[in-house]
């Protein structure tokens, strides 16, 4: 039965207001082969790949991110170890030069550095000078998913300017500022503005109940069991919002806040959870996370690191034992949500593979070394199989962070850039 979301959506009569289910991808829905969508009888879609782009602020301690060996036979290290379970999924790139992070412009070298990152261009004073590489590509994908693109967010801190609180950029001075409470981008993707939904005293599930009914008996088993399992996460997405303090993200912590004990590492779990309801159902092929802020200030009580701020602990005794330990920790707990991530989207079937098989995920930070602010020698991570990217390595390569982009949007997903990207020199042959 050749059955396509659309097909799904309007078949159920969604009394009220729209309701979105978010549906996800069904054997049903593609070829015998699982290699594209049977859209109609006459054509098929081929099944879309997506892009994400994943921030964490303030660098890393790289002789605990970095690993010594390279090619296949390498070792992750203790920052990288949660990636053990998804080493066949991910290419470690480090050697990554950001020139335009150097370029003489207003701001200290955190400013410059991220929209040297994001962009490709200097810090304009105010913000990006222009477009940011997820924008570039959702603007050459163009599509018919419901929305262009997602901008998520995590830690919520109220310093910084622009360039600091964004990840994405419509264009100079243009930020795209990332949804950073849950329930908002819950409801984005799956509710409306009713009060039951919002107050979270019924499911949104409920609207669409007896359609659900309807439908199951003329699914094969897989197909009923995947739906169940996604009904069923859709409602314990629910009750974890349901369960977050009822004026979350009303009353933003200053940085000087000791008493600041926001479980962050629980928000960034619903937030994964919903970006990947929102690239699974079709909602969207890109989207930008963004953990922490550049430069973050954020406290991290659940790694026992209250004293100081993030940022503070790279410029305090930084390279001491000590200090070098807890930049350990605090990287290893930006690479386990990263994990919990990847995990998530290898978690969803989807055709004859996996959401990860058909993405490709960019994790970046604004610097290498925390301490020094060091815009060459990047360490970056591509993730996933989408376009045939090479994984399961480590790789050192001397390029920019142009010529990456590049090669991402030109050769992962055949997108030519006419005016191809700031600081890109040439395509870098290793990655796909």
């Amino acid at each position: 039965m050749p059955l396509t979301r659309r097909r799904f959506l309007r078949n159920m009569s969604m009394t009220g207001a729209a309701v979105r289910v978010g549906l996800p991808p069904l054997a049903a829905m593609f070829n015998m082969n699982g290699t594209a969508y049977a859209a109609t009888a006459k054509t098929a879609a081929a099944i879309p790949s997506r892009f994400l782009f994943w921030f964490n602020g303030n660098g890393i301690p790289e002789r605990y991110w970095i690993p010594r060996a390279f090619g296949t036979d390498y070792e992750l290290t203790p920052c990288l170890a949660p990636l053990e379970s998804l080493k066949n999924d991910i290419h470690v790139i480090s050697g990554i030069d950001n020139p335009n992070a150097r370029v003489t412009a207003p701001g200290n070298t955190h400013h410059k550095s991220m929209s040297a990152l994001v962009s490709g261009t200097p810090y304009t004073g105010r913000g990006a000078g222009g477009a940011s590489i997820d924008q570039v590509i959702a603007g050459a994908m163009g599509g018919e998913s419901r929305f262009r693109s997602l901008q998520v967010g995590v830690c919520q801190e109220s310093h910084g300017e622009n360039i600091h609180r964004n990840l994405s950029w419509a264009g100079y001075d243009r930020a795209l500022p990332p949804e950073m409470i849950p329930q908002n981008l819950f409801d984005r993707l799956f509710g409306v503005r009713d009060q039951s939904w919002v107050g979270r005293k019924k499911s949104v599930l409920d609207a669409v109940r007896e359609d659900l009914g309807d439908l199951q008996p003329s699914l094969g088993q897989a197909d009923r069991h995947r739906l169940d399992e996604h009904l069923t996460s859709v409602r314990e997405l629910e009750r974890a919002i349901a369960s977050l303090p009822s004026d979350y993200g009303k009353n933003v912590k200053e940085p000087e806040d000791v008493a600041d004990l926001t479980d962050y590492p629980r928000i960034a779990k619903i937030q994964s959870d919903l970006v990947v309801h929102a690239l699974a159902s079709g909602q969207t092929r890109v989207a930008s996370y963004m953990l922490t802020k550049c430069q973050s200030l954020v406290r991290l009580p659940w790694l026992g690191y209250t004293r100081l701020r993030h940022h503070d602990y790279t410029h305090t005794n930084a390279e001491s034992p000590e200090g070098q330990r807890t930049m350990r920790d605090i990287c290893r707990w930006h690479v386990e949500e990263f994990a919990y991530l990847l995990a998530k989207m290898k978690s969803v079937q989807e055709g004859d593979g996996t959401l990860l098989d058909h993405s490709c995920v960019v994790f970046a930070h604004e610097h290498a070394e925390a301490n020094p602010h060091k815009d060459n020698g990047l360490a970056l991570i591509v993730a996933g199989h989408a376009g045939g990217l090479k994984t399961g390595m480590h790789s050192k390569m001397r390029h920019t962070i142009g010529d990456l982009y590049l090669t991402v949007a030109e050769e992962v997903f055949k997108l030519p850039l006419a005016k191809g990207f700031p600081t890109a020199e040439k395509k870098i042959s290793g990655i796909v």
